[in-house]
């Protein structure tokens, strides 16, 4: 999940809430929309593999 940040970068979350915090995890913060969605492939193919 890729939210665009007041400073006009984009992070990416994780799909599920952190039960023990009750949030989403952050993945990483990226300069571009097109650089976050390729981590979030990334991240979706190594969950698998």
């Amino acid at each position: 999940m890729i939210r665009k940040l007041q400073s006009g970068e984009y992070r990416l979350y994780s799909r599920k809430v952190n039960p023990k915090t009750g949030k989403r995890r952050n993945l990483g913060t990226f300069k571009s929309r097109t650089s976050a969605e390729k981590h979030e492939r990334d991240v979706q193919y190594f969950k698998r593999h």
